[in-house]
């Protein structure tokens, strides 16, 4: 931006794919508002990111649109494309002065609402995700480096959760244990994440450990989960102290993780939360980059094998990196 350029009063940002890459979008956000304190700054997310950024500092207002993947049972493809035709009206009929385009796809979008100007982001090269995204900010000529992530838990969802759990005036340390991976070769075996918790408490590393899960049912061909694997490790966990920790909206996912001191999980939505607020983190990466990937700004061990198959990870060596991360010599970046 030059001097003779008017700061843009309207900005959008689309950014239209996962959880976790909403997340590391946030560090622009915050970069935008830091640079354009009076501008009203909107994002235009799916409906199934877009939890992520309630209670933002950064943003103004979120448009959330459906992926046609994500209907209800009964809906319709056309309802779900009329809705998404209405919300880009609405968005082309308040014009915005800056589109920055996060996500790759979202220039057909950015196209529809007739900006001023149009800025995408350039993707070659190496790099962490937030950096990548963060690109859209050099564009526009911010000369600063990519921050914090920035998520914040509603504080009224985690103090229900905390008296529901009984965290209140426990002591101790507290493992999250996420089961859940959406793609098959991110998926650390049942049978293991029981074992390392059984390691955990015995060891005196965890105190008490929350389970969480992708919720629903493994053959649900829209949102499957892995509400039948919980079950049965909880079953066969039925003695310690392991609690489960249901997460029916994404909200009580970032309220649930909060409440934790440390987290193990693979790559993806789960451990990007963990990573925005702060948590300590063991990593279970399969055939995806960990350099791009890797939680970002948080403590973290990554184990990752050259087969690109999460389940070559041993339970002795994700005993050893929890001991690593407890002790407090894992990296941030």
């Amino acid at each position: 931006m030059t001097s003779a350029t008017p700061p843009p009063r309207r900005i959008l940002v689309i950014r239209r794919d996962n959880i976790g890459d909403l997340i590391c979008t946030t560090p622009l956000l915050a970069a935008l508002r830091k640079a354009y304190p009076d501008a009203w700054i909107g994002v235009l997310a799916n409906a199934y990111n877009a939890p992520i950024l309630a209670g933002n500092p950064d943003v103004d207002a979120v448009f959330a649109y459906r992926k046609v993947k994500h209907r209800a049972a009964g809906e319709s493809r056309f309802g779900i494309w009329l809705a998404t035709a209405a919300l880009l009206w609405r968005l082309r009929r308040w014009r915005p002065d800056l589109v920055l385009c996060a996500s790759p796809g979202a220039r057909r979008f950015a196209r529809l609402l007739g900006p001023r100007r149009i800025v995408e982001t350039d993707r070659t090269g190496s790099g962490h995700e937030v950096e990548i995204t963060f690109r859209l900010a050099t564009a526009l000529g911010l000369r600063v480096a990519p921050g914090a992530l920035v998520l914040r838990a509603d504080p009224e969802r985690c103090a229900a959760l905390r008296t529901a759990l009984s965290l209140s005036a426990s002591g101790g340390t507290t493992l999250a244990v996420h089961l859940s991976a959406r793609k098959p070769r991110q998926r650390w075996p049942a049978e293991r994440f029981a074992e390392l918790i059984r390691r955990a408490i015995a060891m005196g590393l965890a105190k008490r450990v929350l389970l969480f899960w992708a919720p629903g049912a493994e053959d649900d061909p829209l949102h499957p989960g892995d509400d039948g694997k919980a079950q049965a490790l909880l079953g066969s966990l039925s003695d310690l102290p392991v609690v489960a920790v249901p997460t029916l909206a994404l909200g009580d996912l970032v309220a649930g993780l909060s409440l934790a001191d440390a987290v193990v999980c693979s790559d993806g939505g789960a451990m990007h939360v963990a990573a925005a607020l702060g948590k300590p983190i063991i990593a279970f990466f399969g055939n995806s980059s960990a350099e791009r990937w890797r939680p970002w700004g948080a403590p973290h061990v990554v184990l990752q094998k050259a087969s690109g198959n999460v389940a070559d990870i041993s339970v002795d060596e994700a005993r050893a990196a929890l001991e690593r991360l407890l002790a407090g010599s894992a990296p941030r970046l």
